[in-house]
C-alpha cells in the first residue's frame, strides 16, 4: 500500500497499531471507564464533541446529557446531522447568563437532570454517556454530593462515562481513571474578542 502513495504520503490507518478490542462477541462494551475534562482552558466540551463523533463513527451508542445549557448551540445543530437512533441529546438547563447568580430553578434543573441522565444510563443501553458540566454541578454542589457520588458508582460495567467542566471537586478526580486539566495559558478574550459563532458558541 505504501508504494502506490505519492511522496510525501502516509498511509495512516496501516500504519496505526492494532485497536483494543472495545466489545464482546454479544456486543456489550468490555470495560468502561471514568473521564474528567476539568481545568479554566478552553476545549473541555469541544473534546467531548469529538469524542461523540469518534464513537458514533465506531458504531457506538451516545447518549449526550448537559447541565446548565439551554441554548441551541452550534454543536448542537450539528448533533442533528447524524443519522439514525445511536445518539440522544438532552439539555438540563434555565435561561440564565453564565454571569447570573444561580437560583433555585437552576438547583431543580440540575437535579432533573442527573435523574434523567441516571435513567438514561442506567436503562438506555448507551456505550458512551457525556455530561457536559457536570464538574460544575459538582464543584458548585447543585446536587447533594452523596447523591452525584451514588450517580458515579452506580455506573454500568459496560459504560464510557465522561464528565466535563471545570471546578471539578476532588472526590470526583479521584473516582475518574484519567483526569484531564486543560490550562488557559493565553485566550483571546483577553483582548476583547468575543466568542464566536461556530468556534465557540
Amino acid at each position: 500500500m505504501l508504494n502506490s502513495l505519492k511522496p510525501g504520503q502516509y498511509d495512516f490507518i496501516n500504519l496505526l497499531p492494532a485497536c483494543y478490542p472495545l466489545k464482546n462477541k454479544d456486543g456489550t462494551m468490555k470495560k468502561g471507564y471514568i473521564q474528567v475534562y476539568t481545568g479554566d482552558g478552553k476545549g473541555k466540551t469541544t473534546a467531548a464533541m469529538g469524542l461523540i463523533v469518534r464513537a458514533l463513527g465506531a458504531g457506538l451508542k451516545v447518549y449526550f446529557g448537559q447541565f446548565l445549557k439551554n441554548h441551541p448551540y452550534s454543536e448542537v445543530k450539528g448533533l442533528a446531522s447524524f443519522p439514525g437512533h445511536n445518539l440522544r441529546h438532552d439539555q438540563f438547563g434555565t435561561k440564565r447568563r453564565v454571569s447570573d447568580p444561580m437560583t433555585e430553578a437552576d438547583y431543580e434543573a440540575a437535579l432533573k437532570g442527573l435523574e434523567t441522565a441516571e435513567r438514561e444510563m442506567l436503562e438506555g443501553g448507551y456505550d458512551l454517556v457525556i455530561l457536559d458540566e457536570f464538574n460544575i454541578v459538582a464543584g458548585y454542589k447543585l446536587v447533594d454530593e452523596k447523591r452525584l457520588k451514588a450517580f458515579i458508582d452506580n455506573k454500568p460495567e459496560g459504560t464510557e462515562l465522561v464528565l466535563t467542566g471545570r471546578s471539578a471537586p476532588d472526590w470526583l478526580i479521584e473516582r475518574a481513571d484519567l483526569a484531564t486539566e486543560m490550562k488557559m495559558v493565553k485566550h483571546y478574550y483577553e483582548a476583547g474578542i468575543p466568542a464566536r459563532k461556530g468556534i465557540e458558541s
